[in-house]
């Protein structure tokens, strides 16, 4: 028997963060959406009771450094599943992003287990073991957008933006999302987004009041530390896309558009820049 799961990319709309916590995590404040640039996996119940990880990418983990592997574990641990699982991942997203396409993945897992072997878990037990394994793997379980805080666990499911074309960009180069954090001084933030402004552009379906109220402080550090993703992101504004962030800690960098006509000559323009850009709908 086989399920097959999709699990799409996320992008921040605005990330905050408040202060650090007594835990050694950050305190955060996020406004996540999902866009069409998407894992595609395919679950199939073996008799063995072993769990096996094959993708066609030849740069990520297929033991338990993976984390559908962990998810994968995780559940059959919890539920003493005694079937075994062959889990291919079809990636599409680009690895360490800030797209969480490795917490996708392990969200997409739980759900497609959950079905595969009929174990009728809730939606809301979904998301808790997801936070076991991620901040952001809770988000992906369910998807759509959602206000998140905390550590990026607790969610408030909010309406989806405006429908836009989105243009992401990677450059060649990987960002340690610990190592972001771990330079990130609350206390010298300046300038903090306003996820009630954001929400209040989405509630009125006003995309010129989205991309004006982007904002991740996040990129004080990242772009000290990779000037190339300050040079994306300025490269993406002249070209002409109507909104410009760099999504979760980078290093990849979104623009939304609203304008197909805009789109080719944006995708193109930054084909100069990477190799790895991509032209997708946000989801709604």
């Amino acid at each position: 028997m086989k399920m097959y799961e999709k699990a799409p990319a996320k992008i921040n709309l605005m990330l905050d963060v408040l202060h650090k916590r007594p835990d050694g995590f950050h305190e955060v404040e996020m406004i996540m959406t999902m866009v069409d640039l998407a894992d595609r996996l395919e679950l199939s119940e073996m008799k063995r009771d072993s769990i096996i990880i094959s993708s066609q990418a030849g740069y990520i983990p297929l033991d338990e450094k993976n984390l559908a592997f962990q998810a994968a574990r995780l559940i059959k641990d919890r539920y003493n599943v005694k079937s075994g699982v062959h889990i291919h991942l079809d990636k599409r997203i680009p690895v360490a992003a800030g797209l969480a396409g490795g917490s996708s993945d392990a969200a997409a897992t739980l759900r497609g287990l959950n079905r595969l072997w009929r174990l009728g878990i809730p939606a809301q037990e979904l998301q808790e073991l997801g936070a076991e394994l991620g901040s952001d793997v809770p988000f992906c379980v369910t998807g759509g957008t959602a206000l998140a805080t905390g550590r990026g666990e607790r969610l408030t499911p909010i309406e989806n933006p405006p429908q836009c074309w989105v243009v992401l960009a990677k450059p060649p180069i990987n960002v340690s999302t610990a190592e972001v954090y771990g330079r990130v001084r609350a206390n010298d933030i300046a300038v903090h987004p306003s996820a009630m402004r954001m929400q209040e552009a989405i509630a009125a379906g006003d995309f010129n009041a989205v991309c004006a109220g982007l904002g991740n402080v996040l990129e004080d550090v990242t772009l000290k530390l990779h000037p190339e993703v300050q040079q994306l992101k300025e490269a993406m504004m002249k070209l002409g896309a109507d909104g410009v962030l760099m999504s979760g800690s980078g290093p990849t960098v979104f623009g939304l558009v609203s304008k197909q006509s805009k789109v080719a000559r944006i995708y193109n323009g930054l084909r100069g820049f990477c190799k790895e850009v991509y032209a997708v709908r946000s989801l709604s």
